[in-house]
């Protein structure tokens, strides 16, 4: 495998564990624009501690996949109170708050960003990104899963259920962080470099944009949307300067056809139905032989 190829399925691997780490927020009806902050976190977290407490990226990672999900818990209370739009101007303030004190420990390097010995290869992370899909894939199919749909599609009905909705959206919201905050680590310790800049607002709606273009209704949209993200623009790479403008008018025509993503649950549903039993129709028919 070339150098190129390998970047190329690096960045969709981690953009992946990203994508899965906006989703499970937006999957209970939270749109969170500071999805940057906790990869930062925990990106900086896991660098730190490989750096200086000699661990293993192996480990590190994790750790600092944990201390995004604390730092989430402990602003998801405060945070989630808000709706609509005020959740997404919400978090969007508290990714930039985290960038901003970043920026200002210079125990991190500060603003000349922080360099990391621990150096993990492409399998590493590619096994890393397959973990989190199967994880985010098995976690829809329990009871949790079910009642995080539940939670998307109404909230007063949910909980006329008796489910608690708000325990569910904190909690999808801190799985999402630490999710995020697993990206971070990949990123770190792939490129054994991490700086504050690249965490930005603009990663966030990036992020963002990987779960809507890919589809909100189904575990596979984000990993779609993410391989869309990031195949695109070097497929049309031979295109020269006019590449991000063809990039940005195939997105623009996709959601135009398909506004609730290219991905949805009617479809993954009617998939697997043919799978288990392909001799049916869509009627729910038996086929001739």
């Amino acid at each position: 495998m070339s150098g190129y190829v390998e970047g190329i399925l690096v960045l969709l691997a981690i953009n992946t564990v990203l994508a899965y780490g906006a989703f499970l927020p937006i999957a209970a009806g939270q749109l969170n624009l500071g999805v940057a902050g906790f990869a930062a976190i925990g990106g900086y977290v896991s660098a730190y501690l490989s750096n200086n407490a000699a661990m293993s990226a192996l480990v590190a990672i994790p750790l600092g996949a944990f201390a995004a999900g604390v730092v989430a818990l402990a602003v998801a209370i405060p945070v989630l109170r808000t709706r609509g739009i005020y959740l997404a101007l919400a978090t969007f303030a508290l990714g930039e708050i985290v960038r901003a004190s970043i920026l200002n420990l210079e125990v991190v390097g500060g603003a000349a960003g922080y360099p990391v010995a621990a150096l993990i290869r492409f399998p590493t992370v590619a096994v890393f990104a397959l973990g989190v899909t199967v994880f985010v894939w098995l976690l829809f199919a329990t009871r949790f899963g079910i009642a995080i749909t539940a939670v998307h599609d109404d909230e007063r009905v949910a909980d006329l259920m008796g489910l608690n909705v708000r325990a569910f959206q904190v909690a999808a919201f801190v799985l999402g962080s630490a999710l995020a905050g697993i990206g971070g680590g990949l990123y770190a310790h792939h490129f054994s470099y991490i700086e504050a800049q690249y965490f930005g607002i603009s990663l966030s709606i990036s992020i963002v944009l990987y779960v809507l273009f890919g589809g909100t209704q189904s575990v596979i949209g984000p990993l779609v949307g993410a391989a869309v993200f990031t195949l695109l623009p070097e497929l049309l790479r031979g295109s020269a300067q006019w590449r991000y403008v063809l990039f940005a008018t195939v997105v623009i025509l996709v959601m135009v056809v398909r506004p609730q993503g290219v991905v949805t649950g009617a479809q993954v549903r009617r998939l697997l139905w043919f799978t288990a039993d392909p001799h049916r129709d869509r009627d729910g028919k038996e086929q001739a032989a």
